[in-house]
């Protein structure tokens, strides 16, 4: 089974679904000596089945593949309500539909399938913790199971389920916090501080990330008992990466002076660069994927009309440094 300490440069490429993380961003870390990662959330099982078909045709290095955990979290159907009408305006000012709030469990067992037919070096799971059978069926096929967390509580709870690895989410992220229980405001304690306990409650390999923004922060993380460092945002400008023609612009201009975590878009909590739809929307209830696909359409419309004020531009508290380039020579660079 594959150890994240085998790693050439201990540098993970995070999987960032929605489009910055592409088939060649992944193969591009895993080739730099970093383990690259396939970001099947949002992606339909047939895509994702073309991308582990075609990896190995890119790269000869271990590649994983993220997966999101279905989330049996019950929205409280008149806040979601309300907030969908709260939202009408910003609709109708961009000639945009509202999406009605729905529930799907993004095709997990299609995708858990396809991992264990194609088996990649490992499989990284989040927004929760897949239960024991699912995790010890990884392990079996030589699948290593990774689990994100985010506090000391909910790496033990994966430790015990089955995980054999850990990404450890700190708060400074970018995009989606993988806080289990998404109807409690995700833990706000340093990464370091995180990572010092679980290292001090477990011996499975650690991946830590959240604000890395360069080789200090590598050496800081990995000084406090990482065995790797995830990085997202610093791959948001390379060459490889699907980052949007707007999101590229908005890390590349300057015009933001900083990032917020917010629910406004989706339900679920995530960081990104405070523009005013965030600032104006802070009422946003809890309810993911129902209210990711009352936004969907309008997010789709702002980002085809280069506004930068109602998009989501998700980035982590480290965004001024990223700088574009190819991937290989960021991860060199970092590691």
């Amino acid at each position: 089974m594959f150890d994240l300490r085998e790693l050439d440069r201990p540098i993970i490429g995070a999987p960032m679904a929605g489009g910055p993380t592409t088939l060649e961003l992944a193969a591009a870390v895993s080739n730099a000596g970093g383990l690259g990662f396939l970001a099947a959330g949002y992606r339909a099982p047939e895509d994702l089945e073309t991308q582990l078909r075609s990896v190995s045709t890119l790269s000869s290095g271990p590649v994983g593949v993220n997966l999101f955990v279905p989330d049996a979290f019950q929205p409280d159907v008149a806040l979601l309500g309300a907030y969908r009408e709260s939202l009408r305006p910003e609709a109708a000012a961009l000639g945009a539909e509202l999406g009605e709030p729905r529930y799907d469990d993004d095709g997990w067992d299609a995708k858990l399938s396809l991992v264990l037919d194609f088996r990649p070096a490992a499989v990284s799971f989040t927004f929760g913790c897949p239960d024991a059978a699912v995790l010890g069926r990884m392990a079996d096929a030589g699948i290593l199971p990774i689990v994100t967390v985010t506090t000391p509580v909910e790496a033990e709870y994966a430790v015990t389920a089955g995980a054999r690895a850990l990404a450890v989410q700190g708060p400074n992220a970018g995009g989606h916090r993988g806080t289990f229980d998404q109807g409690k405001a995700p833990a706000s304690d340093p990464l370091e501080n995180v990572l010092a306990a679980i290292r001090s409650r477990t011996e499975v390999p650690l991946a830590a990330g959240g604000g890395v923004s360069g080789p200090a922060d590598v050496v800081r993380l990995r000084a406090a008992g990482a065995d790797a460092v995830q990085v997202g945002t610093a791959l948001l400008l390379s060459d490889e990466a699907g980052t949007n023609p707007l999101h590229r612009a908005a890390l590349s201009e300057g015009r933001f002076a900083g990032t917020s975590l917010t629910r406004a878009y989706t339900g679920r909590y995530a960081r990104g660069l405070t523009n005013r739809f965030i600032r104006e929307h802070q009422d946003a209830p809890a309810g993911y994927p129902q209210l990711h696909y009352v936004t969907a359409p309008l997010r789709k419309v702002a980002v085809a009309q280069g506004n930068a004020d109602v998009a989501h531009l998700w980035a982590g508290t480290g965004f001024a440094s990223v700088r574009p380039g190819p991937a290989a020579e960021i991860i060199r660079s970092l590691a």
